[in-house]
């Protein structure tokens, strides 16, 4: 690893987060250098975005397998092993293959559990290989800068791994 973690980004302004978003992206691409393991780089991923980023109380992956996802790499409280497609937040990104940006799950049908919750799908050879969860206690938590920044440092993870 060639850089140092930031010990937490600044998302207090929308031009602080694009700066911090760039610069998760610019960590990631350095952490991801010269490995190509993809469970190697999910823990390390979501290691990184649990150090840097702010008010988040879960941050990781979730593989999909066939019509369900099971739980990978992640940092953060214990979580649910397996969700269908059919369910939740985390189900329905599967399911669309689009970010979902849910400022209070609890308005959310289905919803599994925590307040605000931001969940990417990770595409890689035109296939959903796995969903990428940030949930966080504060209702609200995300925003469209949010889910430009993180779809962006997704990116640099799919690209930079091979996947079984």
């Amino acid at each position: 690893m060639s850089f140092e973690v930031a010990d937490t980004l600044d998302m207090s302004t929308p031009a602080a987060k694009r700066a911090s978003y760039e610069l998760l992206a610019a960590q990631a691409r350095s952490l991801l250098e010269g490995e190509r393991d993809w469970v190697a780089n999910l823990a390390q991923f979501a290691a990184l975005v649990w150090q840097s980023v702010p008010e988040l109380n879960w941050a990781g992956f979730y593989l999909a397998r066939g019509q369900e996802l099971v739980v990978g790499p992640f940092q953060g409280k214990v979580a649910c092993v397996r969700i269908p497609f059919a369910r939740g937040v985390c189900g329905a990104c599967a399911r669309s293959r689009e970010i979902q940006l849910v400022a209070d799950v609890h308005a959310f049908p289905g919803h599994i559990a925590c307040d605000s919750e931001l969940v990417l799908p990770v595409v890689a050879g035109g296939r959903l290989v796995a969903v990428f969860d940030l949930d966080s206690p504060r209702k609200g938590r995300f925003d469209a800068e949010d889910a430009r920044g993180f779809a962006a440092a997704v990116d640099v993870l799919a690209a930079g791994t091979d996947w079984p």
